[in-house]
């Protein structure tokens, strides 16, 4: 018997997803993220973010929460602020789906959206201008700042790190995951590594995403790519870096859910994208684990859509050997 909704996030099963890779020679696990009640992995550190702040005292009865985010984690925050009774603010931009907009309404959040493009020619650093003054303008205002939050990485390595190594029955070889939920890879593989220290870390990335490098290029899926440099990223921490594009992503949520039934979202997609053009180059035997962070409930107007995977198909024809790359007059 749990005591409310917040009691169900975690403790998430791990699957073989062994029909998508029924012919290879490796062994893939998933660590259903998506089962958390919210829908995503952000279930953990909003929980806990909020959690810690409450026990610190720097969180209160009084407090307004402010956080800049228009996918998962505005979702699962605000899921946790109405079950704390905390008033919530999220800083969204026009990319937000619609789907999104009206939950963050359902529970009951103050929406605030960006319209403003920043130099980067996205959203994001608009929208964290936006938050510091709210931060300034709102009595009792408490940003969570996401993206330098040390209980950020630690609700994973506490949470996800520790069931996982309670819930394999051998060592695992390679940890791939989507670089989006980068908390969650630097949570995750800081406690793995010390259950398994041979374990190879490979960081997934939308290809021309800020992440690693510069510039940010014009990906379609909301909340995939990253649009800056989070403050929690250490390099020396992961083995390999791996591109997908949006189409690719796409792709493989089709085949997680033609092969293993499962519903999953853009962060999963690009995970599987990338085993799938790593297998051939991972020894006979490994055990890769892998993440499924978000459910596809999310990308019904994008990832399943006809049309904008028609539109990501063309743009990912472009970039291939022997296109012109849209450099010719």
């Amino acid at each position: 018997m749990k005591d409310n909704i917040g009691s169900c996030v975690g403790n998430t099963p791990i699957v073989r997803l062994s029909k998508l890779f029924k012919y290879s020679k490796v062994e893939v696990l998933a660590k259903m993220e998506l089962l958390n009640p919210g829908g995503s992995i952000k279930d953990r550190p909003a929980k806990y973010m909020l959690e810690q702040g409450l026990k610190s005292g720097k969180i209160n009865e009084n407090s307004h929460i402010i956080e800049s985010s228009s996918g998962d984690m505005a979702l699962a925050l605000a899921m946790q602020c109405k079950l704390h009774g905390l008033a919530f603010t999220a800083v969204v931009d026009p990319q937000i789906p619609a789907n999104n907009l009206k939950m963050l309404k359902l529970y009951g959040a103050n929406v605030i959206q960006v319209k403003e493009r920043d130099e980067n020619n996205h959203y994001l650093l608009t929208r964290i201008k936006t938050v510091k003054s709210l931060e300034k303008a709102i009595p009792n205002a408490v940003w969570l700042n996401q993206y330098s939050n040390p209980h950020n990485w630690q609700s994973h390595f506490y949470g996800e790190g520790e069931e996982i190594i309670r819930q394999v029955d051998s060592p695992l070889d390679y940890l791939i995951m989507d670089a989006n939920t980068l908390g969650a890879m630097m949570g995750i593989s800081r406690r793995l590594k010390q259950a398994f220290p041979e374990l190879k870390i490979i960081s997934v990335q939308i290809r021309d995403s800020l992440l690693f490098r510069e510039p940010c290029g014009p990906g379609e899926i909301p909340g995939l790519g990253e649009e800056r440099v989070p403050n929690v990223l250490e390099l020396s921490e992961i083995d390999r870096m791996v591109d997908v594009d949006d189409y690719e992503s796409a792709l493989a949520c089709y085949n997680l859910l033609d092969y293993e039934s499962i519903f999953a979202g853009a962060c999963s997609g690009s995970a599987i994208a990338a085993i799938e053009k790593l297998l051939p180059e991972i020894p006979e035997g490994s055990r890769i684990l892998t993440l499924l962070p978000d459910h596809g409930d999310r990308y019904l107007d994008f990832i399943y859509d006809d049309s904008w995977q028609q539109m990501a198909k063309e743009r990912h024809l472009d970039t291939l050997p022997g296109s012109n790359n849209g450099t010719n007059d």
